[in-house]
Order: C-alpha cells, then sequence, then structure tokens
C-alpha cells in the first residue's frame, strides 16, 4: 500500500514532503513520515488548523537534530528550535510544523516515566509508540517514496477503528502511564473503540498515573472535552478506575439516583449526556466544563424523602462553592473559574420559570445575574433536559422553548443586558450631598431594584425622576445607615 493513493486536502503537504525526501537522499539518510499525519490522511480527518497535515513528524534513522539543522539551511529559514536533551527538532516553515527525531529506544524505572534514551533502529523506534495506528511509517526516499510500512497491523485497527497498543499495554503504560489518558482522549476523538486488553490494563496501572505531572494529565483531560464527543472518554476513565483515581469528586456522582422526569436516573451518566448535548451546540470547553460540574454536589446533598423520594436541595449553591476547591485540587487553570461558578449556580434558574403566573421581575433578576453569559447558561440548560423518553424530552424542550422566549421578550424591552443604576455615583453625590461612601451605592441599588421590580423603566429620565419623587426617603435610608455604622 502506498500513501500517495489518498490524496491530501493541501497538494502544498505533498511539494513539502516530497522535498525533504529529495534532501535526505542527498544525505543519504533513511527518513520516514510517521504517527498522526498517517493516521489522519487515511480517515481524511480535519483538524482545528484547518486541514490534516499541519504537523508531521518525522523520523530519520541517525542523528535527527543535526538533519534538522542541516534541512533548515537548505529551507532557508532560521524558525527552528532544538531540543538536544530529547533528540528533536522542530522546524516553522509556511504555516507547517516538522517535528524530526532520531530512530530511537526507551528503557524506564519503575518510578519514574522519564526514559533513558540510546541510539535504536528503525523497528526499535516504531515498537516504542504508543498505539498501532500511530505505528504507521511511509518512506520519503525516493526509492520507495510513500511506500507504507505498517509493522503492527495499524491500518486494520484504523479500519476497524480501534485503539490498541503494538506491545503488551501492560508494559506500555507502564513505561508511559500518560498513554492510558491518551488512549481515551484518541477514543473521544476519533470515536474509536478500545481494545479489551488495554482496558483491563489501564484498570490495573492506573495507580501509576500518580508519578505523571497533573499538566499533562490536565492537558489530556480537556482535549477530551474538546472531543466531539467528550462522553466516549470520560466513560472509560470511569470505566477503568481512572475517574475516581485522578477526579475522585466527578466519580462519585456514579451511582446516585435521582428523579426521572427530564433526567437520566443516574446523575454521573446523565451528566455525560449533557457535556455531549453542549458539546454539540459549543466549541466553548469552558461552557463544556460547567456541564461536567453542574451537578457535583449532588452526592453531597442527596436526602430521600418519603413523598418526593430524593432530593438534592441546595446542590446549584453549594456546588458552585465547590468549583473554585476542586479546580484547585486537580490544577485545572482557574481563569475562567468565575464563570463556571456563575453558570453551576444559575443552571435550575430558567427551567424554575416555565409557570406561567412567573413575573417579568424574577425574568429579569436571571437576565441581570446572568448578564454577558445569558445565552450560554440558555444552552446549559437546554443540554440539561436528558430523558430516554422521547416524549418526555419533547414536553419539557417545548417548555423550556416558552422561558427562552420570555427572557428574550423582557431582554429586548428592558434592555437589561448591560445592567446597572443608570444613574451614576458622581451625578447622586451631587444630588444628595455626599461623599464618596456605601450610601451611593446603597442609593444605587434602590434604583436598580425598582428597575427590576417594574415599578420604572430602565431609562436615565425614569431612574432620574424616581430619584426626584423618593429623595427624602433614600436620604432617610442613608442617614440611618451612616448612624448604625459610626
Amino acid at each position: 500500500m502506498n500513501i500517495t493513493e489518498w490524496k491530501s486536502s493541501d497538494s502544498s503537504i505533498d511539494a513539502l514532503i516530497n522535498k525533504i525526501g529529495k534532501f535526505a537522499d542527498i544525505q543519504q539518510t533513511e527518513s520516514y513520515v510517521v504517527g498522526g499525519y498517517i493516521r489522519d490522511r487515511i480517515l481524511n480527518r480535519e483538524k482545528s488548523e484547518g486541514s490534516f497535515g499541519k504537523e508531521i513528524d518525522f523520523l530519520v534513522v541517525g542523528d535527527g537534530v543535526r538533519f534538522a539543522e542541516l534541512l533548515s539551511s537548505h529551507l532557508q529559514t532560521r524558525d527552528i528550535t532544538l531540543y538536544r536533551n530529547f533528540g528533536t527538532a522542530l522546524i516553522n516553515y509556511n504555516n507547517f510544523k516538522l517535528e524530526f527525531v532520531g530512530a530511537r529506544k526507551e528503557s524506564y524505572t519503575p518510578n519514574s516515566r522519564k526514559p533513558i534514551v540510546e541510539n535504536g533502529s528503525f523497528e526499535e523506534d516504531i515498537k516504542r509508540r504508543d498505539f498501532t495506528i500511530n505505528t504507521l511509517a511511509f518512506s520519503i526516499n525516493e526509492k520507495k517514496y510513500g511506500e507504507i510500512i505498517d509493522t503492527y497491523n495499524g491500518l486494520l485497527d484504523i479500519e476497524n477503528r480501534l485503539i490498541r497498543t503494538p506491545l503488551d499495554p501492560k508494559v506500555t503504560f507502564s513505561d508511559d502511564p500518560l498513554r492510558i489518558m491518551r488512549a481515551f482522549r484518541f477514543a473521544s476523538q476519533l470515536n474509536f473503540s478500545v481494545d479489551n486488553f488495554l482496558l483491563e490494563a489501564a484498570f490495573l496501572m492506573r495507580d501509576r498515573l500518580k508519578i505523571v505531572s497533573s499538566e499533562r494529565i490536565v492537558e489530556e483531560f480537556f482535549k477530551i472535552i474538546q472531543s466531539d464527543k467528550p462522553s466516549i472518554g470520560l466513560a472509560l476513565m470511569y470505566q477503568t478506575g481512572v475517574m475516581e483515581t485522578l477526579y475522585p469528586e466527578i466519580a462519585a456522582m456514579a451511582g446516585v439516583d435521582q428523579k426521572k422526569e427530564f433526567h437520566h436516573k443516574d446523575v454521573f451518566w446523565h451528566t455525560l449526556q449533557v457535556v455531549d448535548n453542549v458539546a454539540l451546540s459549543s466549541n466553548d470547553v469552558w461552557l463544556r466544563m460547567t456541564a461536567l460540574f453542574h451537578d457535583i454536589a449532588k452526592p453531597v446533598t442527596k436526602k430521600y424523602e418519603e413523598e418526593t423520594g430524593w432530593s438534592f436541595h441546595g446542590h446549584e449553591e453549594i456546588g458552585a462553592r465547590m468549583v473554585k476547591r476542586l479546580f484547585k485540587k486537580y490544577k485545572f487553570p482557574l481563569h475562567e473559574v468565575d464563570y463556571v461558578e456563575k453558570l453551576v449556580r444559575l443552571h435550575l434558574r430558567p427551567i424554575a420559570l416555565v409557570d406561567e403566573e412567573v413575573t417579568d421581575s424574577a425574568i429579569r433578576r436571571l437576565i441581570v445575574g446572568a448578564g454577558d453569559d445569558l445565552e450560554d447558561l440558555i444552552v446549559l440548560c437546554k443540554a440539561d433536559i436528558t430523558s430516554k423518553n422521547p416524549e418526555k424530552i419533547k414536553e419539557y424542550s417545548a417548555n423550556y422553548e416558552i422561558v427562552v422566549q420570555k427572557i428574550h421578550n423582557v431582554n429586548e424591552r428592558d434592555k437589561l443586558r448591560a445592567f446597572q443604576s443608570p444613574v451614576r455615583g458622581e451625578e447622586i453625590m451631587e444630588m444628595f450631598a455626599l461623599p464618596p461612601c456605601k450610601g451611593v451605592g446603597i442609593i444605587k441599588n434602590e434604583i436598580e431594584e425598582a428597575i427590576l421590580e417594574g415599578e420604572i423603566e430602565n431609562t436615565y429620565e425614569a431612574a432620574k425622576e424616581y430619584l426626584n419623587q423618593n429623595s427624602e426617603r433614600l436620604s432617610k435610608l442613608v442617614a440611618n445607615f451612616r448612624n448604625i455604622n459610626k
């Protein structure tokens, strides 16, 4: 079989590979393209960069770093980074990332995933790779250009959509435990199944993940969350005990029963469905993370009541309070933790507005509480409707659409998205002869409450009139506050 049987979506890729192959012939160096580029080309898989193949790995039988240095001069580019300790080099050339490594063999000590690296043969290099679908190589030397070398039946595994290790998976995972997470990540990204022997080894070797840095584990975990169907990788993590090992509070949602209504009976499996539902609507990783955490407090708030069955009173508030602590514990990035907290806290609010008698005031408060994240909250709440009964899904989705329309109508009419007092603090200080103090905030809050309750319109004119009509009462309110706090 020959790689040229598959057409590239970008002809410049073949031209570049051919050019590097001719240079390898000049250097009398045996060279190959290896790994993910071949897999993705066979699958015709579009990458986030726009098309497959923007990142290409090359295997050089010999000194890969020296070859890359000579090639960069040949290509007339200085954009090369050398990693001599790892025996690799990266060239950025015409929007391509070209990584070169010399053929090598590796050995590991039991308590470290840092290998002892030695020069090796092509065969030794290929067998050390993680999965059979990544062991494929094709020659770029003219004599055998495009010929695929498939030592471990990677082509068959791609055809069967199977993740499998080239060696005994226990050896593969013992050498590099992060490969457990990579297996689940590839399963999620490619929608592949996972070999049973691999799953058994992942269960047995899961504790070795503790020697891997949190940062590398988190990177793989977030790639699962960002995949088209995150539930595949998340379910594999749970089924092999990896989720309990790494993220026990997430695993704890499994086996927690809830009232069926418009949710899956089990909290964990319901959560996975919600994450998938969000993934269908949004690529925002933080909205997907919010879906993962939206019911995180149900295990700790679970209570059985004779009349209604299982309840989880306050789980949205307690869950919101858990978010930052768990993000810190898990070493997740913290720059969007406030966003996740807010949406976890608010995720029950929209569906509570289904009642026809709900007031515009309640809707206004939701809109103001969500602020710029209102549309994300709506996506989350729609995704939260899960059931094995299609009729229930249809019924609750129809009810929710009514709520969404109410929210949009009130928001459009009252212009609440960027909500704050239309009268600014400086003007309030002038009207009430106040210095900068908390009393100014009290008056602004009174204006905002009047708008939220529908007493006045959300305009400067209406707010100014409200202040004029209530100046005596507001002055006394501020005076009382200042007296109490002397």
